[in-house]
C-alpha cells in the first residue's frame, strides 16, 4: 500500500486567508483516508518537532509563573489584567486606533488606550508588517521601554533602553528538542555582566523593588534558587516516569547535559492512531470530537473572510492578480545564516550580503527586462515603502517572484522626513501589508504582497544600522 503524508510548514498561513491552506490540507488528508496510519495523514511544524523525533521519557524543567505563588488566595492585579489580550499581529492597529472594536475568533475585542509599551524579547521593527505604519504607531504611547542586548531597530525607536545580558553573562537552564525534550542543559555564566547590563530577572526585580513589590516578584528567591526549583520540577516528573536524575548540585557541578531516552512506545507512536482505532473513546479536542471538515462553530461566526469549511478566497495581492504598476510577488523566506533578526549584525553577514545589502533573489528573465545584473543594487518598492537590496540573479526562484529574506534590520535613510523613507538595508516588512489573515485568527499576512523592482542609480547611501547610534553612551 502506498502511504501519503502531507506536511505543512508555518509559512503558508502567513497570508490573507492563510487559515484555509491548513484546513484544506487536513481535508485532503481526510479524503485520502490515511490519518492515524504509520506514514500517512498530515502534520505541521516539523521544523520545530525535530523532524519527527520521538518524545523522550523524562521530565520538563519549570519556569517562573505569571501568577503569584504566595497561596494567599487574595485577588491581585494580574487576575484582571491577564484576562485581556489581543493578537500580537494587531499591535500597530491597536496603538493607532484606541477604542476600535475588531472581530476575533467569534468574539469582539476593543483596543485599549495604551500609554506605555514595555517590550522584552523580540524585535518588532524587523518582524512586524508595514514598518512605516509601525513607526507612526510607536509615536502614540507616552513611553516605550525596551530590554535589549543590541542596538536593534526596536531599541532605536524606544524612549528608554535597559541593557540586558546575553546568555553568556547569566546562569540558566534549557531543554533540547521543543517536542522531543531529550535533554536538560546547564547554561553556566561565562563572564560577568558587561558594563551596566543586567539579566531580565534582575531588571524586573529592581523595577518591582521601586514599586514596593520586590518580595511579591522574587518570592524571596535568588537566581540559583529559582534555577534549582525549575530543575526540581523536571526531577520530580522524571521520577514519576521512573527515570532517575541527579540532584541539582551534582548536575550543576558536572556541567553537562542530562539526556533522556525515548522508549519503544514513543518510537512507534503514530499521530491520531488512537482516534482512528476508537474515535468514541479517543475524541479530538474539537466541539464534535472529530476532524471537522465543516465547522458549525466557525460557520455561526458569519465571517465573510472565513466560512464554515475550507474555501478559496482571492487575496488582494498575490501572483494571480499582478498589476502593471506592481507586477512581482514578494516572498520572505527565512535566511540561512541567522534566526529571524538575530545574528543579522554579526560577521555572518559577510557570507551573504550583496554590495553591503540584503540579497534579493530575482529570476533571469525578470532581471533582463529591467536591465539588472547580478550584484547590482536595486530598489524594491510599492505603495507602502521602498528598500534597497543586492540582486542575486538566479533560476532558483520562479519568474514573476522576488525573494527577500525576513529579519533584515530596518535602516531608514530619512526617518521623519518622508512618509516612505528608503530602507538602506533591505528590510522586507517595509513592503508588506499590516492586515489580519481573517477575522477568525487575525494573524500576520506578509506573503500577500506585490512590488516592483528597478536598478538603483546614483550613489547608494551607506548602511548604518549596525553602528552605535550617536545618542547612545
Amino acid at each position: 500500500m502506498l502511504y501519503l503524508y502531507l506536511m505543512g510548514g508555518w509559512g503558508i498561513q502567513r497570508q490573507r486567508h492563510g487559515e484555509q491552506s491548513h484546513w484544506m490540507l487536513v481535508t485532503l488528508a481526510s479524503m485520502l483516508g490515511q490519518i492515524g496510519l504509520p506514514g500517512g495523514g498530515f502534520g505541521f511544524s516539523y521544523h520545530y518537532a525535530n523532524g519527527g523525533v520521538p518524545t523522550a521519557t523524562g521530565g520538563r524543567i519549570g519556569s517562573i509563573s505569571a501568577t503569584p505563588s504566595g497561596g494567599s488566595g487574595e485577588k491581585t492585579w494580574l487576575d484582571d489584567s491577564a484576562k485581556f489580550s489581543f493578537p500580537v499581529a494587531r499591535i500597530a492597529d491597536a496603538l493607532l486606533n484606541p477604542g476600535k472594536t475588531i472581530d476575533y475568533n467569534g468574539e469582539k475585542i476593543t483596543y485599549p488606550d495604551i500609554k506605555v509599551v514595555y517590550w522584552a524579547g523580540g524585535n518588532p521593527f524587523t518582524q512586524h508588517q508595514n514598518t512605516n505604519l509601525l513607526v507612526k504607531a510607536f509615536q502614540k504611547p507616552e513611553t516605550v521601554i525596551v530590554n535589549e542586548v543590541n542596538w536593534t531597530p526596536t531599541a532605536r525607536m524606544a524612549d528608554i533602553v535597559l541593557p540586558a545580558t546575553t546568555s553568556y553573562e547569566r546562569n540558566d537552564l534549557t531543554m533540547g528538542g521543543d517536542y522531543s525534550m531529550f535533554a536538560v542543559y546547564p547554561m553556566k555564566q561565562v563572564v560577568p555582566p558587561q558594563f551596566e547590563a543586567k539579566n531580565d530577572f534582575d531588571i524586573f526585580a529592581e523595577l518591582a523593588k521601586r514599586a514596593g513589590k520586590e518580595e511579591e516578584f522574587t518570592e524571596g528567591k535568588t537566581e540559583m534558587e529559582w534555577l534549582e526549583g525549575f530543575y526540581q520540577t523536571a526531577f520530580t516528573s522524571a521520577r514519576q516516569n521512573r527515570v532517575a536524575m541527579p540532584r541539582f548540585e551534582r548536575f550543576w557541578e558536572e556541567n553537562k547535559p542530562f539526556l533522556f531516552e525515548a522508549n519503544e512506545a514513543a518510537k512507534k507512536w503514530v499521530r491520531y492512531a488512537e482516534f482512528r482505532e476508537d474515535p468514541l473513546l479517543n475524541p479530538l479536542g474539537t466541539p464534535s470530537g472529530k476532524i471537522e471538515i465543516y465547522s458549525d462553530v466557525v460557520a455561526k461566526m458569519n465571517y465573510d473572510d472565513c466560512k464554515g469549511h475550507p474555501t478559496w478566497m482571492e487575496p488582494e495581492e498575490f501572483a494571480g492578480n499582478r498589476t502593471e504598476e506592481h507586477p512581482l510577488a514578494l516572498v520572505t523566506p527565512h535566511a540561512y545564516y541567522r534566526l529571524h533578526s538575530q545574528l543579522a549584525h554579526t560577521s555572518l553577514r559577510q557570507k551573504y550580503a550583496v554590495n553591503d545589502r540584503e540579497p534579493v533573489l530575482i529570476h533571469p528573465e525578470d532581471a533582463k527586462a529591467r536591465g539588472i545584473a547580478d550584484g547590482d543594487i536595486v530598489r524594491i518598492h510599492n505603495a507602502r515603502g521602498q528598500v534597497l537590496a543586492g540582486a542575486v540573479v538566479t533560476e532558483g526562484i520562479i519568474q514573476g517572484t522576488l525573494g527577500l529574506h525576513e529579519g533584515a534590520w530596518y535602516d531608514p535613510a530619512d526617518l521623519g522626513e518622508s512618509e516612505k523613507p528608503l530602507c538602506k538595508n533591505g528590510s522586507p516588512n517595509v513592503l508588506t501589508r499590516d492586515e489580519g489573515t481573517s477575522k477568525l485568527a487575525q494573524g500576520n499576512s506578509p506573503n500577500t504582497c506585490l512590488v516592483q523592482v528597478e536598478k538603483f542609480t546614483g550613489v547608494a547611501p551607506e548602511v548604518t544600522v549596525f553602528k552605535q547610534p550617536k545618542y547612545s553612551v
